[in-house]
């Protein structure tokens, strides 16, 4: 399995954005974003995210990000969409001139959350290592594409068989910023079976 062009899907099509083998580049516009409901009370469903399917349970998808974030909430990274009220997502989100928020955000049956943690504002550059192990999935960020951190491990009610994933960019205030997607690779799964206590379900070993 490849993450390339000829399999990718919009869900949303941006304005302006270009697409190679080598490279993506996202413009986003205004008032753009993903979450639903929790906290804020409002449900936002507009971001432009760009896919591809797969019915393999057990994968990594790892991609570097690039971005000239400057506005509060700017962001951009890697996502599983599945509809409005069921995805996760992993982001850098600008937050001001003295720092910026990593974190990830999982909405199940239409609540979001938000796990965060802050990072200087001066990093406009990560990679991020998207991992699956059946409705499971590991959220990883490394600075130099080679030594992962672990940032979250989570569930997806609805990704029982197949699924989408991919990157996204967004600005859910009034700003605009250009993110740039490379090294975009689909590996065996990197996130192995837990060597601890054994599993009820056999079917995640």
């Amino acid at each position: 399995m490849q993450f390339v062009s000829d399999k990718l899907f919009w869900i949303r099509e941006p304005q302006q954005y270009t697409i190679s083998d080598q490279k993506i580049e996202i413009t986003t516009l205004p008032h753009t974003d993903l979450w639903q409901r929790t906290y804020y009370n409002f449900q936002n469903d507009n971001a432009p995210v760009l896919q591809q399917e797969t019915d393999e349970k057990f994968f990594s998808f790892v991609v570097k990000t690039e971005f000239a974030s400057k506005h509060r909430f700017d962001q951009c990274g890697v996502v599983v969409y599945l509809d409005s009220e069921n995805w996760l997502k992993a982001s850098i989100e600008y937050e001001n001139e003295q720092m910026q928020h990593l974190g990830s955000v999982v909405t199940n049956g239409g609540y979001s959350d938000w796990a965060t943690t802050e990072i200087a504002v001066g990093i406009k550059s990560m990679w991020y290592r998207l991992s699956r192990r059946n409705n499971d999935f590991c959220i990883e960020n490394s600075s130099d594409g080679k030594n992962f951190k672990q940032m979250r491990i989570c569930h997806l009610h609805k990704a029982t068989d197949k699924i989408s994933f991919g990157i996204y960019a967004c600005s859910p205030e009034e700003s605009s910023f250009t993110a740039t997607f490379t090294n975009m690779e689909i590996q065996p799964c990197q996130w192995k079976a837990h060597d601890g206590q054994q599993p009820d379900n056999k079917d995640n070993l």
